[in-house]
């Protein structure tokens, strides 16, 4: 610090090595590690942290912890900072300090940070990039102190909590991910519960990093929510993923402005629509195409495309609300629900209820998977998730039949009468039954009559269900949208009531 002649000249040696001890802090690894860092293609810790927030927004907080040990921030960098003006917490592993470990001092700042997430109702992201617990603590006492983990387990429901993986993430760095609502991972990037060579030692199984834990082994594994190219587009799906949720279960989530790309956010038809579903049930279609017809500016963020891929989850605006879309795939078994679905589902529907979102349920399904390989997998149990997931959903609750709905799917889609649905609807295409009408007949060996009633019960479709009311309406395709907004029109008074962690009870299934 240059002198200053305002500063008497008692206290400029004790700036000067103030600043001295923040510029050491904001070092890193030095000059030769970030440049390895740069060369890889990675974004150091300080340009994700500028990355991810608000331009100049980032105050730091513990940037002295490590410092007599001479590891600045001691591999950890945290802080608090805004995205779209809101204020959020940060915590950052710096890769090139000792591989990014987590030492003794690292522990507690951790916590700390994650702590005040919960104490000041902020979200928390968290990105990874170690090496997991540092091997020189084993040198080190001790300190008598909580973990992490134990705070970063308390935010859920309370706060959304976001991780992004944008390096190697071993043993306690990784712990962190499966904790969090919302996990991205940079293409590179890796995650395991112990590295190559410990898994070697353990068990004599030679892998690389990237066949043990990398991007691609859980977006199928469902670990990840989403897959990003780089560093940048990583921390860009983390800002517009935070964008659809309140800043904790306390609050709404902000609606969006119609403006711009998003001006279309007013009722509309959905004519294409008509082109995009086919009359006929054994023609397949892709859902995405109808979630893009159907929200605003086209624009959905979907969660966990690899995993579970019968149904879609997504996030997306409609009239500038803030919504959960639970939606089956046709282009996937015709929508039939597996248990990797139905695990995905009932996380989905849990992180969006705590937060207050309303849930869109569209469903084209022929039921839940059979067969001896679905049984093995847990069909029953995680279908049933998925059911304790829907049913107890304390939000608004959307449903529309779209072309099929067959047994205990109907349930899971949210189609059942009287469970809390503010509209339950069908297009005149839509089937239910338990069965479909060949199945039933077969399960009870049926004559030829009874073959008979069944087929034409069976096309009757959703109006004799409408006819005794478990559909408000059977609506035109092209109202699609329309009839939504309306119903969230009319659910909009829960907007007035203050909003509250939703209590939780009973043991899931």
């Amino acid at each position: 610090m240059a002198n200053d002649e305002r500063v008497p000249a008692a206290w400029q040696p004790i700036l000067d090595d103030l600043d001295r001890r923040h510029a050491s802090a904001r070092a890193m690894g030095g000059a030769e590690r970030i440049a390895r860092q740069h060369a890889a293609g990675r974004l150091d810790v300080r340009q994700r942290i500028a990355a991810l927030l608000d331009r100049d927004s980032f105050v730091e907080l513990g940037a002295l912890v490590g410092g007599e040990a001479q590891l600045p921030a001691d591999g950890f960098v945290a802080g608090a900072g805004t995205i779209d003006g809101r204020e959020v917490f940060v915590g950052a592993e710096d890769f090139t300090v000792l591989g990014g470990s987590i030492g003794i001092r690292a522990h507690a700042k951790r916590y700390r940070v994650a702590e005040l997430a919960l104490q000041e109702r902020r979200p928390l992201v968290m990105i990874l990039d170690g090496a997991g617990e540092r091997a020189q603590n084993a040198f080190e006492r001790y300190p008598r102190s909580p973990n992490d983990l134990q705070v970063l387990a308390r935010l859920s429901g309370f706060v959304p909590t976001v991780v992004a993986i944008l390096g190697p993430s071993a043993g306690h760095s990784a712990l962190a991910a499966p904790l969090a609502d919302f996990v991205v991972m940079a293409a590179g990037a890796c995650a395991f519960t112990a590295g190559p060579p410990l898994v070697q030692s353990a068990t004599g199984e030679v892998a690389t990093k990237e066949e043990l834990g990398g991007s691609a082994v859980h977006a199928a594994s469902g670990l990840a929510h989403a897959v990003a190219p780089d560093d940048a587009a990583a921390l860009a799906l983390v800002r517009q993923y935070l964008a659809y949720f309140p800043s904790s279960a306390w609050q709404h989530a902000p609606r969006r402005a119609a403006s711009g790309r998003f001006a279309d956010a007013a009722e509309r038809r959905l004519d294409a629509i008509l082109d995009v579903i086919p009359a006929d049930q054994r023609k397949a279609y892709d859902m995405h195409a109808v979630l893009r017809l159907l929200c605003d500016g086209g624009e959905v963020l979907e969660l966990q495309p690899g995993f579970g891929r019968s149904i879609l989850t997504a996030l997306a605006h409609l009239g500038g609300e803030p919504v959960a879309v639970v939606a089956s795939q046709p282009m996937v078994r015709a929508g039939a629900i597996d248990a990797d679905a139905a695990e995905k589902a009932a996380r989905f529907l849990a992180i969006a209820d705590a937060f207050h979102l309303p849930a869109i349920f569209l469903a084209d399904t022929p039921g839940v998977q059979v067969g001896k390989a679905a049984e093995r997998q847990g069909i029953l149990r995680r279908a049933m998730r998925m059911f304790a997931a829907q049913s107890g959903y304390r939000g608004v609750k959307i449903h529309v039949t779209l072309r099929k709905v067959y047994g205990v799917a109907s349930c899971l889609m949210a189609m059942n009468p009287f469970d809390g649905q503010t509209s339950t609807l069908a297009f005149p295409t839509g089937r239910i039954a338990a069965m479909p009408a060949t199945g039933a007949s077969d399960a009870v060996g049926a004559d030829d009559e009874l073959r008979r009633q069944l087929a034409e019960s069976e096309m009757v479709g959703v109006y004799r269900p409408a006819d005794g009311g478990s559909y408000d309406d059977v609506i035109d395709p092209r109202e699609l949208r329309n009839r939504i907004l309306y119903a969230l029109r009319v659910a909009a008074t829960r907007r007035d009531e203050a909003p509250a962690p939703v209590a939780r009870y009973g043991v899931a299934p």
